[in-house]
């Protein structure tokens, strides 16, 4: 198959561009390298059938070239991670839903099959003990910065289904579930990475809050894994799957446990959000993923343990530096 994939610098998307390279696929993939990193690429960047444009979304000349010559198209480009969305709200909105207004149209237009990426924070401030994809979803207000990541992939779905029953587009939404790994950075927020990152350095490991909420983690291998088996499959156009571990930890938990995997004599400094973030800021408690969709329509779970995740960052970090 010919994959276009945008955002394809980025964390995600070297590791699925590289899978699927190795399984003999065509990849062309774009990224304006804001949070991308060509270094992600340093291992299919001279391989044959992969091609990369260094351009912007929301103004590329070549977009709707590069999804027509495409069997499927996996837009992976946004703005990503909690301290960048609080930061700078506007890019947030811009980059998620213009920039997804840009593929869909396209996509839509030459009826050609599309994935786009949204995320567990859509799910907002509900109270569930799991979410499942058909669950209601509870956005905070709009004086507060923070929900404007949700809402912005939010209307990125309602889009992708409003293309669907009046153009037949054959989309598909994913939501990711902290998806973490080897290239993932923590200079916009990511816990795991800048938990690891301290503790090799000997720093403290600033957990915000209580300490007390709750995540799941999938490894990004498990993650590309869920997506190759979407990618050709145009019976899951029009729907959406979780994807995502079914295995919570608290954060506090969480740092002590990288703590410990990493052998570090570093500290734990608990952090109240007033401090880390915007005034008013606002977590959920308790964010996992019902799963059970993907895993009955096409086999897949997480299998990779949060310990082996937290080792390959770590290895990650000593083969490359912080």
């Amino acid at each position: 198959m010919k994959i276009f994939i945008t955002g394809g610098a980025g964390f995600i998307g070297s590791w699925l561009t590289e899978s699927l390279i190795r399984s003999g696929h065509q990849v062309t993939a774009m990224d304006d390298l804001s949070t991308g990193s060509l270094n992600n690429l340093k291992n299919v960047i001279n391989a044959p059938g992969y091609t990369f444009i260094q351009d912007d979304i929301l103004t590329s000349p070549v977009l709707e070239k590069e999804i027509r010559n495409a069997d499927c198209t996996i837009h992976l480009a946004a703005a990503v991670g909690v301290e960048l969305v609080v930061k700078d709200p506007v890019r947030t909105i811009m980059t998620n839903v213009q920039g997804t207004e840009r593929v869909l149209k396209a996509a839509s237009d030459l009826s050609k099959r599309c994935i786009i990426a949204s995320t567990s924070e859509v799910y907002g401030k509900s109270t569930k003990d799991t979410f499942s994809e058909s669950d209601d979803l509870l956005i905070g207000p709009s004086t507060h910065s923070r929900w404007s990541y949700a809402c912005s992939k939010l209307l990125d779905e309602f889009m992708l289904m409003a293309y669907h029953r009046n153009k037949d587009l054959p989309g598909t939404v994913v939501r990711f579930f902290n998806t973490v790994g080897p290239r993932q950075t923590g200079r916009y927020g990511m816990v795991i990475p800048r938990f690891v990152a301290a503790a090799m350095k000997g720093e403290d490991l600033r957990v915000y809050g209580t300490g007390e909420q709750t995540r799941c983690f999938c490894h990004v291998f498990d993650t590309v894994r869920a997506l190759e088996k979407l990618i050709p499959d145009t019976s899951a156009a029009g729907n959406i799957y979780n994807i995502g571990s079914t295995r919570s930890i608290t954060i506090l938990e969480l740092a002590k446990l990288i703590i410990e995997r990493t052998n570090s004599s570093s500290k734990i400094a608990m952090i109240p959000y007033s401090e880390a973030y915007e005034k008013g800021f606002e977590d959920m408690l308790h964010r996992a993923p019902d799963c059970s969709k993907i895993l009955q329509s096409h086999g897949w779970k997480a299998e990779i343990s949060l310990e082996q995740i937290i080792d390959d960052v770590a290895e990650y970090y000593r083969n490359n530096g912080f």
